[in-house]
């Protein structure tokens, strides 16, 4: 049996597991909380409340495009430069061809931007798939080219001045919550429900698992791996949307530090770097605590490269404290 082939002793052992990383993100993000609140002047105000509700949300679903590939097995490097060019085809489509139809052009912008994430992740899923290369590569190969062609097209400058929809997205409130906020949560609880009560989610848990064994049990595996990084361009597409509203411009290399914080993220969330295994909702929580973490040291006075030295601590804490039980899974 391959090593991580889950047998039903395993899979009840992976459903505590489950409890426990919940627990445990949950008790990280009180704990974080309750330090900060006592050191950090300023921290339980509204203000501050507020101003990390603005900026988790782009991180969060770069984050969530990062997970998808993850519990495969794979990886996507390509999610920041996948999210500027959604955003620079959005600004592109607002200020040029859609720019006469007035309130009908922007969200037609947007579900352009959106396809053209979607489309680019679909680009690394079939490659991945029929040429059989590994994700990394690809990606990589992926986040290069998207890139360039960001940078050519924009001549290594940016698009600014959207319309006041787009105002409205990236700084409005509803129920007093920002709405990049809203828009990151309604994404976390769409992904939930595809990776935990459809047969896609399935097939993409099962594919991370063993995909010998997911071949043999009659998914087509290179419709799961197209799925994959379908769904995962198409969360960076919208984490670019978050970032063009918020910023009320794009260029290319927005975001791009957030890289490999999301992939931290994901693996301090509990997902496996060996694939079949990672949850939504641990992520959400983790990224909530690195989030409170940051603006908390900031209100102290550290600098934020301080703030990412200590988000690496936890990752390498975390990997070290969770890799004997994972080479048993």
């Amino acid at each position: 049996m391959n090593k991580h082939q889950a047998t039903p002793a395993k899979a009840g052992i992976r459903l505590g597991g489950d409890s426990l990383e919940v627990l445990a993100m949950t008790a990280l993000l009180i704990v974080s909380i309750a330090f900060f609140s006592l050191l950090a002047p300023g921290f339980l105000s509204t203000t501050n409340f507020g101003s990390m509700s603005m900026q988790l949300p782009e991180l969060g679903l770069l984050s969530l495009a990062m997970l998808v590939p993850i519990i495969s097995g794979g990886l996507n490097l390509s999610v920041t430069f996948t999210a500027n060019i959604a955003g620079l085809t959005t600004a592109w489509l607002v200020q040029g061809v859609l720019a006469e139809m007035g309130g009908v052009g922007a969200p037609l912008a947007i579900l352009a931007g959106l396809a053209v994430g979607a489309a680019a992740g679909c680009l690394i899923g079939v490659i991945v798939a029929y040429v059989g290369a590994h994700p990394i590569l690809v990606s990589l190969g992926a986040m290069i080219f998207l890139q360039g062609v960001g940078e050519f097209l924009t001549r290594g400058g940016g698009i600014s001045g959207m319309p006041e929809v787009f105002q409205v997205i990236g700084s409005g409130h509803w129920l007093n919550v920002p709405i990049p906020m809203w828009i990151f949560l309604g994404a976390a609880a769409g992904l939930m429900y595809i990776m935990h009560f459809t047969r896609t989610g399935f097939s993409i848990y099962m594919l991370g698992s063993n995909p010998r064994a997911t071949a043999y049990s009659g998914i087509n595996v290179k419709r799961v791996l197209i799925a994959v990084y379908t769904l995962s361009g198409l969360l960076a597409g919208l984490a670019g949307m978050v970032m063009l509203a918020r910023f009320n411009s794009v260029r290319v290399g927005h975001g791009e530090s957030y890289l490999l914080i999301t992939v931290l993220a994901c693996f301090l969330a509990g997902a496996n770097p060996f694939g079949g295994f990672g949850r939504v909702l641990p992520l959400v929580l983790g990224l909530m605590s690195l989030q409170v973490i940051a603006s908390g040291m900031n209100l102290m006075g550290a600098s934020q490269h301080l703030a990412t030295a200590v988000w690496g601590g936890f990752l390498i804490i975390v990997m070290a404290l969770r890799m004997p039980f994972i080479k048993q899974s």
